[in-house]
């Protein structure tokens, strides 16, 4: 496992430049956020992107079932949440009432690294409906499911394993006994391979719900990993973004805005 994995205030410093520098960016070139912007984020985690926004002055709501991760946004965010700029709740999404947990709803829902953790997708896409303001928009930033990390293999104890591209897409049995061998803690992993998901259904499932596609990018090599590896950050090719499932197993993160039709 890579250390940022276990030290929250490098992953939120990573989550927050990353959101500045690659997040905010990518969702300013076709929407416009109004002073005082209400933004939620689903699977806030730490709140790092979270407060890459709070720092421009937008209102922010955090939404997570992690109490470790929340914990460690209340005291780092400490200031916000007492100036009443800020909400963090410990909740599942499809449990939350945005009128009196959340003080209503919002003009942008953000899902960084998220919807590939989520059960029941299609479900989300319809709840979200009833989170966004008129004319609100969704950015969803995510690894197709096929990229040779899909997985989220790096997660693994094993150096071996964490290293070891494509070996999630192996079928079910194949891939259980492998991290039973190797002695990992399989439940999350499990789940995301029961959840995770491709460009193509994901356009499919939004387009299906209602929404329409704004603008999107492909990444060869995503953003965050310039943080996370060092690597440097390259856009996918033109001829490879356009050709339906090849491009996901060669396109290692895709940034999405969306809004309802």
């Amino acid at each position: 496992m890579y250390d940022f994995h276990t030290d929250s205030e490098r992953y939120f410093q990573m989550q927050k430049t990353n959101c500045n520098e690659y997040v905010i960016p990518f969702i300013e070139k076709t929407y416009t956020l109004k002073p005082n912007a209400r933004v939620l984020e689903i699977g806030c985690g730490s709140s790092g992107v979270l407060a890459a926004f709070l720092e421009r002055g937008y209102q922010g709501a955090g939404v997570d079932i992690d109490s470790n991760s929340l914990n460690f946004a209340r005291k780092k965010l400490a200031d916000y949440i007492q100036s009443g700029r800020l909400i963090i709740a410990l909740k599942d999404i499809y449990q939350i009432d945005p009128e009196t947990e959340l003080n209503g709803k919002f003009d942008l829902i953000i899902l960084k690294d998220v919807i590939e953790h989520i059960p029941h997708q299609e479900r989300l896409m319809e709840k979200m409906k009833d989170l966004l303001l008129p004319g609100g928009a969704i950015y969803f930033g995510f690894p197709p499911w096929q990229m040779p990390f899909g997985g989220h293999q790096q997660i693994c104890r094993s150096k071996i394993l964490s290293r070891l591209p494509y070996f999630h897409l192996l079928p079910m049995p194949v891939y259980k006994a492998i991290l039973e061998t190797f002695k990992e803690t399989p439940d999350g992993l499990l789940d995301i391979k029961k959840t995770g998901i491709s460009i193509e259904r994901f356009e499919k499932m939004a387009i299906n719900a209602g929404y329409k596609i704004i603008d999107k990018y492909y990444y060869l090599i995503n953003p965050i990993y310039e943080y996370k590896f060092n690597m440097k950050v390259r856009k996918q090719s033109k001829m490879i973004g356009s050709i339906p499932y090849l491009r996901d197993f060669f396109t290692t993160g895709v940034f999405y805005l969306i809004q309802i039709n």
